[in-house]
């Protein structure tokens, strides 16, 4: 190790078959990043494994670093400390160069100390993340009562440094989710954990609405300032979708590229979050469908650019990728709204998103929430609940 401060972050602790209790810190050697294994007999007394555990080249200082057991079927979380061969593992880092959270998932092999990604899971910067994001640093915890693993990030500020010296405060903890295996084994499902609900108030709800091109239409009735909204879209064909260009490898970039307002074929559509009452002001969250060669490509974005008529701020657009399969014809979004964050989960958590922002008319009372949809293919609403959020006092 070449620096003192290349130590981050020791995981949550497993205990293994021979008796010892092993955790991973984060680590660097040059541009190497890396996780360490270290191991304690007594839990005091902790002897690090000469090799590391996994590292990735290029890839900068390893924080944050997290591993622990998915169930192969079903959403039932671990423990770390279980053993067996019906499990995948996953290697969670935070990557101090990006800010972002990468994952993958693969096998641990105890006998070696080695944990090696499956050959679907690709480390590095082009991997699989968490959320695409104002998410960072997170951990998780297996929950014995519910027996569900339980995940925790931080969500930074997006504003001035003054902004924050003058409210005092600085940086929240999102929403917490239970973490799951996808089904097809590829990935991980996130979800924000079932207690959420209870926060839930007055509800609205919109079914078989039609969105023709260009059309918005408002759902009122909630806290569009603080609410939970669910919706499943639906499309009656995909002839219309926009040809995919291969090197749109970045999400990101393409989502900056195209937005929320330039026509499309099948999308632009989803929700117009903190909008002000003239649209001067509104965060959108939506999706874009592409014709790839073999299948269909859809793009989820969370775009901040509109969501603040304030100076100094940082605005960017976010995107992810969502790996679906459209035989169904329907997507569905789900966004947890609260003033200066909207949490959003794509495909039943496939792809999540969570934006920072900061309007001065979309504000309390005066906050709007509209369905919209831009594609010259029509889409419907099929299916939309939304409840005012009272707020969480945690003791």
């Amino acid at each position: 190790m070449n620096h003192v401060s290349a130590f981050r972050d020791p995981s949550t602790a497993w205990l293994s078959l021979n008796g010892h209790w092993n955790t991973i810190i984060g680590s660097r050697s040059e541009q190497t990043g890396m996780a360490y294994l270290y191991r304690s007999r007594d839990f005091l007394n902790w002897t690090k494994v000469e090799q590391p555990l996994h590292s990735v080249l290029n890839t900068g200082m390893w924080e944050c670093p997290d591993f622990y057991p998915v169930f192969h079927f079903g959403r039932f979380g671990l423990d770390k400390s279980v053993m067996g061969n019906w499990f995948k593992h996953v290697l969670k880092v935070s990557l101090e160069m990006t800010r972002y959270e990468y994952y993958t998932l693969g096998n641990y092999y105890q006998m070696t100390n080695k944990y090696v990604p499956d050959n679907t899971s690709t480390d590095g910067w082009s991997g699989l993340r968490y959320d695409y994001d104002n998410f960072y640093a997170s951990k998780s915890f297996y929950d014995p009562m519910k027996k569900r693993r339980v995940l925790w990030g931080w969500t930074n500020e997006s504003d001035s440094v003054q902004d924050d010296v003058s409210k005092g405060w600085a940086g929240i903890q999102a929403i917490p989710r239970t973490v799951w295996l996808d089904p097809n084994g590829k990935q991980l499902l996130q979800w924000p954990v079932m207690e959420l609900n209870r926060l839930r108030q007055k509800i609205v709800m919109m079914l078989n609405q039609k969105l023709v091109k260009g059309q918005i239409v408002e759902i009122k009735g909630i806290t569009a300032a603080q609410a939970d909204v669910e919706v499943i879209f639906s499309f009656s064909s995909l002839d219309n979708a926009e040809a995919f260009d291969p090197s749109w490898v970045d999400a990101q970039a393409v989502c900056s590229q195209l937005g929320s307002t330039a026509q499309g074929g099948v999308g632009p559509f989803g929700l117009l979050t903190l909008a002000s009452e003239n649209l001067e002001e509104f965060t959108p969250v939506f999706f874009r469908i592409f014709k790839a060669e073999a299948n269909h490509v859809v793009l989820m974005c969370s775009d901040a650019r509109s969501s603040s008529l304030k100076d100094g701020l940082y605005k960017p657009t976010f995107a992810g990728f969502v790996d679906i399969d459209l035989s169904s014809k329907k997507l569905s979004l789900r966004s947890l709204i609260d003033h200066s964050v909207i949490e959003s989960f794509g495909g039943g958590g496939k792809t999540c998103i969570t934006s920072r922002v900061y309007p001065t008319k979309a504000v309390f009372g005066d906050a709007h929430l509209h369905v919209f949809n831009n594609g010259t293919v029509s889409i419907t609403v099929e299916y939309l609940s939304a409840w005012s959020m009272r707020s969480a006092w945690v003791n």
